[in-house]
């Protein structure tokens, strides 16, 4: 087990990203993408599956993208991050069309942020400023039993 100190930033290959997309194209895709820049990426499909993931992966960051109002995919994403027993540090980045014009970015409460990125280098920016706010995540992760059991089963 690789030790992280406590003042250096997460690193990328270090950095558990849940991906919450019903779409499964999409899903798909943002996968790759994160995984082709270094992230560990967990999927889900719905707000259900989603709390499964995060209580067995615990993320580092929520990245959500869900079909419905904003508001009611914000309440989901907060569900998420609560039933799985997140900490509030765990950011929460939610993909919304509607309600914020393309390339904004609006922080909504705590480490919840709406963004419509215009491209996948401006959703690289907002993750990487985001996930070096965590500076040892990853170590206070391996720490936990039920991240160490599911890492020795691999």
């Amino acid at each position: 087990m690789n030790k992280i100190p406590h003042d250096e930033p997460l690193k990328r290959e270090d950095a558990v990203i849940l991906v919450v997309e019903d779409v499964a194209e999409t899903r798909d895709g943002i996968e790759r993408l994160l995984s082709a820049d270094g992230y560990l990426v967990e999927v889900a499909r719905d707000q259900l599956d989603a709390i499964v993931s995060a209580r067995r992966q615990r993320p580092d960051l929520i990245l959500v993208s869900l079909a419905g109002l904003s508001v009611d995919v914000m309440v989901a994403a907060r569900a998420i991050r609560e039933d799985a027993e997140l900490d509030e540090n765990v950011p929460i980045v939610l993909f919304c069309v509607d309600d914020i014009g393309e390339g904004d970015e609006v922080a909504v409460g705590r480490n919840v942020h709406v963004t419509r990125p215009d491209n996948f280098n401006q959703l690289r920016g907002l993750l990487t400023r985001l996930l070096q706010r965590i500076p040892h995540a990853a170590q206070l992760r391996e720490q936990e039993p039920i991240f160490r059991d599911v890492k020795s089963s691999s």
